[in-house]
């Protein structure tokens, strides 16, 4: 018995740190797309002149040298303002009716028409009414302190934050990705997110609440779907 609880043991820290080691693995693959994305060339972008001594770019040829991120692995402060309002609302009516009605009310000479004055009558109505209406919205507001984890060839930074909050059993974690022009960053280096391109917004919780909310299984999804209730 005690061998079988000492084996589970092992098992059960090799499956732990395999899943430590996955999301490591996962976050870097992340991070290596993104940047692969970044510096794909682009017909678009413009390429640095050289100047006579040094390239255009460089940091020395700024006689006013401040403390702004502008080389790899500099910090910077990003403001996240994102606020998203989606409103849509339809509605439609119709109507039909059809009524008929035949008959002979009267013949030549004196023949009796008493069962001939209804022979068909018929009607028929159609009425639709529906409405929809939607609404979503979506806000989301705060500071993250970042590093420029690139710089791009055309002068660009790439940057990235991350912050994770842990509180009464539950995980926050918010990840920011984008692009910022050296001179949309502030003199007290701070960026806001409303100036930054190819940005990606990724917030996740993990804990007592993100388990009571998050979706069923794939079986228990299936079960769902084939019992109908």
């Amino acid at each position: 018995m005690m061998r079988t609880l000492k084996f589970i043991a092992i098992i059960l820290l090799l499956l732990a740190s395999g899943a430590a080691r996955d999301k490591k693995v996962a976050i870097s693959n992340a991070r290596d797309q993104y940047l692969r994305q970044l510096t794909q060339p682009s017909s678009a972008s413009s390429t640095s002149s050289l100047g006579s001594l040094w390239r255009d770019t460089s940091i020395y040829t700024n006689l006013l040298i401040d403390y702004k991120a502008r080389q790899l692995g500099d910090p910077i402060a990003i403001i996240l303002m994102e606020q998203t309002l989606t409103e849509a609302s339809g509605s439609v009516a119709t109507s039909r009716d059809f009524q008929t009605a035949n008959g002979i009310s009267g013949l030549a000479g004196k023949i009796n028409v008493s069962g001939l004055q209804n022979l068909l009558s018929g009607q028929s109505s159609t009425k639709l009414q529906g409405s929809g209406q939607t609404a979503s919205k979506s806000s989301l507001q705060t500071r993250l302190g970042g590093e420029v984890i690139a710089v791009l060839p055309n002068g660009s930074l790439a940057v990235e934050a991350r912050r994770q909050v842990t509180m009464s059993n539950q995980t926050q974690t918010v990840i920011l990705r984008g692009v910022v022009r050296p001179g949309d960053i502030t003199s007290d280096n701070t960026v806001v997110s409303t100036q930054m391109s190819n940005l990606e917004v990724e917030v996740k919780g993990k804990g007592v609440i993100s388990d009571s909310t998050r979706p069923p299984n794939f079986i228990v999804r299936l079960l769902l779907r084939l019992i109908g209730f």
